[in-house]
C-alpha cells in the first residue's frame, strides 16, 4: 500500500525522505518495520486527501487482518479525513467494526433474491464453450443447488 501511495504521488514530501535518511535507509536494500511504514502513511495521509481501498480483508490471515486493521486505526487517527473502502465477507465485520469503532458503515452487497443468483448462473451457463458435454439434469441440479446454499455469498 505504501509503495503504491509513493509511485502515485507526483512530489514526494520532504519530511518523509529526510526521516528515511535520518534512519540510515540510504542503500537499495533497507526495509521498514510495520511502525515505520504506519508513521509514513500517517505523513501522506494528513497532507493530502486519500481513499484506501483494501479488497477481500476476509481472506487475510486472522493475525494479519489484526494488524492491518490495528495500523488503519493508527492512520486514522493522525488523518481522520482519510476514507476507507473494504470489502469481505460477513464474518469480518464485528471485527472491522471493533477495530475502527464509530468509523464504520457497514453496506451489505449481495443477491436480493434467489431470482438474481439464477439469472447469474443461467448467463454463465450460456458462455460454456461446451455444451454438450453437460447433460441437462447437471444444469438443472445447478439452477436448484447452487441458489439453494449461497448464503450471502
Amino acid at each position: 500500500m505504501l509503495k503504491q501511495m509513493i509511485n502515485g504521488m507526483e512530489i514526494f514530501p520532504e519530511e518523509i525522505l529526510s526521516g528515511i535518511i535520518e534512519q540510515g535507509h540510504t542503500d537499495k536494500n533497507w526495509k521498514l518495520d510495520l511502525d515505520d511504514i504506519v508513521e509514513i502513511l500517517q505523513l501522506i495521509t494528513s497532507s493530502q486527501p486519500t481513499f484506501i481501498c483494501i479488497d477481500g480483508l476476509d481472506e487475510c490471515v486472522g493475525a494479519e487482518r489484526v494488524m492491518i486493521l490495528d495500523s488503519l486505526e493508527l492512520i486514522l487517527k493522525k488523518a481522520p479525513g482519510t476514507r476507507i473502502f473494504m470489502t469481505g465477507r460477513p464474518h469480518v465485520i464485528a471485527e472491522i467494526e471493533e477495530r475502527l469503532a464509530g468509523r464504520v458503515i457497514n453496506v451489505p452487497v449481495g443477491p436480493t433474491n434467489k431470482d438474481d443468483i439464477i439469472t447469474y448462473l443461467r448467463a454463465r451457463l450460456a458462455e460454456d464453450e461446451t455444451p454438450d458435454a453437460m447433460e441437462g439434469s447437471l444444469e438443472a441440479d445447478i439452477l436448484e443447488k447452487i441458489p439453494e446454499n449461497i448464503s450471502g455469498m
